[in-house]
């Protein structure tokens, strides 16, 4: 069992644009009305670097931002997990084109954009981190997979860590290979002790090979935004925290089993 404090959040998806959104649409029960995925410019990111990222890591950092700055901390000290199935999908799939071409070339800024640890790389630069930055995938189970890595080293290393979840939706015909409904980035400072902006206790297992299902939202429109991409499938962990109610949720695994985590909600 591991257990961590979660004390900061950074939210966008379709007509969410940040965590406070997320959360009084959870809280009040209202009905979700998917519309355009919009999101803070990622200003923390110099220039030059903002020009060169592509859209997937300018989400990654705006979230990351919110998360960081909500749990009012020195963003540049935090350690962090990246998590993402398919890093900058539309990177890559130009540099494909690129290289199905007669003169395949892939400039050097676009090669240094398709690895998958590029958004901690732009995040370290933005905040100026030294800390320790990794990058896990995890298909549609990348969710679940970060939050393990990420609490795992909250709770062993004694130190916060911030968690990032992302995707965009990937052009065709990659988009056929893995389909991705809609963006979204979910992200989520985790501590081993409460501080002043405590928002939940969660204890983490493995909860094995078995056949319980995923915990699912309660509504259809919400859970439809869950299945939409990697990075939502954690809204089942937000929403009883918006609610101040504690819960065990279910979180899926790439390759089968899950992780099951209790939520003990601030009140």
């Amino acid at each position: 069992m591991i257990r961590v404090h979660l004390c900061g959040i950074g939210f966008a998806a379709p007509g969410l644009a940040t965590w406070p959104a997320l959360r009084a649409l959870l809280a009040d029960g209202a009905r979700y009305a998917p519309g355009s995925l919009e999101h803070a410019v990622p200003d923390a990111l110099p220039a030059a670097e903002r020009r060169r990222a592509g859209a997937t890591v300018r989400l990654a950092i705006a979230v990351a931002q919110e998360a960081a700055a909500h749990a009012g901390v020195d963003a540049g000290s935090l350690a962090s997990v990246f998590a993402s199935a398919d890093g900058d999908g539309e990177n890559l799939h130009h540099i494909c084109a690129s290289l199905a071409g007669a003169a395949p070339e892939v400039s050097p800024t676009r090669f240094h954009n398709s690895v998958q640890n590029a958004a901690g790389g732009y995040w370290s630069i933005a905040v100026q981190s030294h800390a320790p930055s990794n990058a896990v995938m995890g298909l549609d189970g990348a969710f679940a997979a970060g939050l393990l890595e990420a609490a795992s080293q909250a709770a062993i290393e004694r130190r916060d860590v911030l968690l990032v979840c992302y995707d965009l939706p990937m052009p065709p015909p990659l988009h056929a290979l893995h389909p991705v409904a809609s963006g979204a980035g979910l992200a989520l400072v985790l501590s081993p002790q409460p501080g002043a902006t405590h928002l939940a206790r969660l204890a983490l297992e493995h909860a094995g090979g078995g056949t319980a299902e995923p915990t699912a939202m309660r509504s259809p429109e919400l859970e439809a935004l869950r299945r939409a991409n990697p990075a939502t499938r954690g809204l089942v962990l937000l929403a009883p925290i918006a609610r101040r109610e504690d819960a065990t949720v279910l979180l899926p695994l790439d390759g089968g089993g899950a992780l099951r985590v209790r939520v003990d909600a601030a009140r």
